[in-house]
């Protein structure tokens, strides 16, 4: 029996070809021109002819047949509830550092999905660690081009690799890097760091490797592992301090500089957290070589502050006093930014408030893990302020949702104080500024947008 892969639409744009089209949310598409799509990627490439048969299936279960014309380049205009039809592939591994595997119980079934799925890599920039991928996914990569791939090395040891990852397919590291560099597929790397594990000579041998591998390897993210109190593995995993933070910086500062000697990019990146935690100044900005990694943590510090150098707003000069809720790793980077803001301005009061995690646990002290029911007992005790700002990082992507389904409505009921998002280092600084006119428009959106071929046919 040959299975049908369904995309089922849940947003149509307005005024787009979908909308034309008069397709409706809860419409899925079944084929285009006798091909059935198993991803946006498929139907990207399927939409890419200029004559259309498009095989819809209606909410009701009905099916119709729409035949159209189009321009080759004109996009259909609709988001899809999953950029795989067929569905996620989830990451079979049991790795000792997973970070879903150490989420609180009970939470929404959709924050235990573990993808290792490298249409997901392509399209989002999700990292996967080659372990589940197949020749013939390899052979599709190859023939579309799907460039860059996010790729999780974490060691290029295959003993020291397997250990992590617990399975015996990731000593096959150097192999699926090989397959992919053969087929001219550039990749992004990341090591998660674990104190005694995959840190010093590992480390040392792992960024060499990645480092000779450039083009191909285009940037090597090293972020510290996070552990949560739920974390149940007897597996042990140690966690960095001062120190041992201090240590791994200058390890990797002595590649950075023979890098950029060489090429004058950095290529190899720290995560934020280590220098936080060591108590040292982010790197300065043209360090980070136009922050590839950012989505991974890769700089946040630093383009915030630079976003924030960026602008000059207007000021409203009557008083107001304001509350700001951040992680407690950030909370020393906000702290200096309202200093500096506060030594101009008389009316201006601004608490900074480092939010403790309880929920994940105290070591857990990035903002884009705070919850909402750790905001809501901070902000209790803050007592009398005109604004609350929160950090944007903490609402789920297009979604006024914390991690723990605390709706940003719900605090904003319970506090007498209007309480704004922000996302940018502009956006804090105009904050700031003038808190009356300050509105942070946020529109619910999903990942799931269909792209015209042309995002697939070449690198980025």
């Amino acid at each position: 029996m040959i299975r049908i892969y369904k995309g089922k639409i849940i947003r149509v744009h307005p005024n787009s070809l979908a909308d034309e089209l008069e397709l409706k949310a809860g419409d899925a598409i079944l084929a285009v021109n006798d091909h059935n799509p198993v991803d946006i990627i498929d139907l990207s490439f399927a939409l890419a002819d200029e004559e259309i048969e498009l095989l819809i299936e209606h909410a009701d279960g009905r099916q119709e047949l729409i035949a159209f014309d189009k321009d080759v380049d004109e996009e259909l205009g609709v988001e899809f509830e999953s950029a795989c039809f067929d569905g996620i592939r989830q990451c079979k591994n049991h790795c000792v550092f997973c970070f879903v595997d150490m989420i609180a119980p009970d939470m929404r079934r959709t924050l235990s999905i573990k993808d290792d799925d490298y249409r997901l890599s392509f399209l989002y920039g999700n990292f996967i660690t080659l372990t589940n991928l197949t020749d013939a996914d390899i052979d599709r990569i190859a023939r579309l081009h799907l460039s860059p791939l996010f790729v999780s090395v974490h060691a290029i040891d295959p003993i020291v690799r397997t250990k992590m990852l617990r399975t015996k397919l990731a000593a096959s590291i150097r192999q699926k890097l090989d397959r992919l560099e053969e087929a001219g597929i550039e990749y992004h790397t990341q090591i998660v760091l674990c104190r005694g594990l995959n840190d010093g000579e590992v480390l040392e041998q792992t960024i060499d490797e990645l480092n000779r591998r450039r083009p191909h390897c285009l940037s090597l993210a090293i972020v510290p592992v996070g552990v949560t109190k739920h974390r149940r593995d007897p597996f042990a995993i140690h966690q960095f301090d001062r120190d041992s933070a201090r240590s791994v910086i200058e390890q990797v500062e002595r590649w950075q500089k023979k890098i950029r000697r060489r090429s004058r990019q950095t290529f190899v990146y720290l995560g934020d957290e280590f220098y936080l935690m060591a108590g040292l100044d982010v790197p300065p900005e043209k360090f980070y070589d136009g922050f590839p990694q950012l989505d991974n943590g890769i700089g946040l510090t630093r383009s915030f502050i630079s976003d924030w150098q960026s602008i000059k707003p207007p000021v409203d000069d009557q008083p107001i006093s304001l509350a700001v809720v951040s992680g407690t790793a950030f909370a020393p980077v906000l702290r200096s930014l309202v200093e500096e803001e506060s030594r101009q301005r008389k009316n201006l009061s601004v608490k900074v408030i480092p939010v403790v995690n309880d929920f994940f646990g105290e070591t857990v002290n990035v903002s884009g893990l705070l919850v909402g029911q750790d905001i809501r007992k901070a902000i209790r005790s803050i007592g009398k302020v005109d604004g609350i700002l929160i950090p944007e990082s903490a609402l789920r992507s297009g979604e006024d949702i914390f991690l723990d389904d605390i709706t940003l409505d719900e605090l904003r009921r319970e506090h007498d104080a209007r309480i704004e998002p922000v996302l940018s280092g502009s956006d804090f600084r105009r904050a700031l500024a003038d808190f009356n006119s300050y509105r942070n428009q946020r529109v619910a959106q999903t990942n799931y947008t269909w792209q015209s071929n042309a995002a697939y046919s070449t690198p980025d």
